[in-house]
């Protein structure tokens, strides 16, 4: 059995919200954890600090011993396992990149359904372990999903699964604020807040991701031909896309374009959002925006502002969908006289909060928030600021109006009220 401590850096700690949501998963419900993610965001060192709090064993296949074990079958896994003391809970069973094991949806299957009274069981991967179990899904009700974000405001400042949507406004240092921006959400880096290191985690992460997770992941030979496409992508952060101009510009044809962005999004390089037209005047319909999850990799400041905030909203409607909390998806507005809306938060079929995004608030009120939201009916609407000062005040009423009119935030204050 093995037995793991928590390890914290010299500089500073991050306590995730993940862990408390992992311990009341496993306090709560008898199905299996899936707990994915991109590359170093953290999802192994929440499980083994999970595990290190109670009793259980961690199984990675990417381990040779580990991978025998797997291997030899459910009953070996279970013979790792301490005998179950009275009055204690299930011991916890972690299996870590089992995915990348042909026959690992049986595998689970057949674990689960021999050991689901002696064991709880967490499932981490790299890649989205939602993607691999659709189509003749052998795993349904046996798994709830979790997808593991990089850091955010909310998360530093808020460590404690959350009772309800959303947070009290809470004031986060400008050195995490800075380091946040600069260094982006994943933890290695944001803890050491180092150029040199940062630079260098930047270059192995590259080197890992193309020459690693990709192959492991598909059947992609030309891997120069992809990066150059990954390399478009970021330099049109927030752009609307067209497969045709990067199949152009790539050299490729337009079906081997929309196959690579699915790999890329299915690995967590990019995320694309779609243009929400339900009550939208000579609304578009098919052209995506695309952004990536580190937006550290950014070079323009606004595309980068816009990158940073939409991996903060993304993280919240994946949180707020997979706690319980109702039916959310993130879009944008955008009609064909070229008016546009930077991020619409969809609750439960219906339009909930605008956003629009802009680096300072001498820019003015958008305009176009107000026209949107005559059309959609959201009750919020927000233009958030990146370099306004925090406010002690909740963006949010007491009680949801019909409709709030337009109103300038501070990004640190509205960020600091979301997960």
């Amino acid at each position: 059995m093995v037995v793991f401590n928590r390890k914290l850096n010299n500089e500073r700690a991050v306590y995730r919200v993940y862990e408390s949501i992992l311990l009341s998963h496993i306090d709560s419900v008898p199905q299996m954890a899936f707990l994915a993610g991109p590359r170093q965001v953290g999802k192994t060192t929440i499980a083994q600090s999970v595990l290190s709090q109670q009793a259980g064993v961690y199984l990675n296949w990417d381990i040779l011993s580990d991978r025998e074990t797997l291997l030899k079958g459910p009953q070996a896994v279970m013979a790792l396992q301490a005998p179950k003391q009275l009055g204690a809970p299930p011991p916890l069973t972690v299996f870590d990149e089992i995915h990348k094991f042909k026959d690992w949806k049986n595998y689970l299957k057949g674990f689960f359904d021999q050991f689901k009274q002696q064991t709880r069981i967490v499932v981490t991967g790299s890649s989205r372990l939602d993607v691999f179990v659709k189509g003749g899904d052998s795993l349904m009700g046996r798994y709830f999903p979790y997808t593991v974000h990089p850091l955010s405001v909310g998360e530093l400042l808020h460590s404690a699964k959350p009772e309800r949507m959303l947070y009290e406004p809470t004031e986060l240092s400008s050195q995490a604020w800075q380091d946040l921006w600069r260094y982006g959400g994943f933890p290695d880096p944001y803890l050491k807040a180092n150029e040199l290191y940062f630079n260098q985690w930047q270059n192995t992460r590259h080197q890992q991701f193309f020459k690693e997770d990709i192959l492991d992941l598909s059947q992609i030979i030309d891997l120069a031909q992809l990066e150059v496409l990954a390399s478009l992508i970021k330099g049109n952060a927030g752009q609307q896309m067209s497969f045709a101009a990067y199949a152009k510009a790539i050299r490729s044809t337009d079906t081997t374009v929309r196959r690579w962005m699915d790999v890329l999004e299915s690995t967590y390089y990019c995320f694309r959002l779609q243009p929400w037209y339900k009550n939208v005047a000579r609304s578009l319909r098919k052209e995506p925006k695309t952004y990536l999850w580190d937006w550290s990799l950014v070079n323009d400041e606004g595309a980068k502002a816009e990158n940073f905030i939409a991996c903060h909203l993304q993280k919240a409607v994946s949180f707020w969908q997979q706690v319980g909390f109702g039916q959310f998806s993130l879009h944008y507005l955008r009609d064909k006289e070229k008016r546009e809306v930077d991020f619409l938060i969809v609750k439960d079929q219906e339009p909930w909060m605008l956003v629009e995004v802009k680096k300072s608030a001498r820019q003015g009120l958008s305009q176009n928030l107000a026209y949107f939201q005559s059309q959609v009916k959201a009750p919020y609407a927000f233009q958030v600021v990146l370099e306004g000062a925090y406010v002690d005040q909740s963006c949010f009423s007491a009680h949801e109006p019909i409709v709030q009119d337009p109103i300038i935030v501070p990004a640190k204050t509205l960020l600091s009220q979301l997960p």
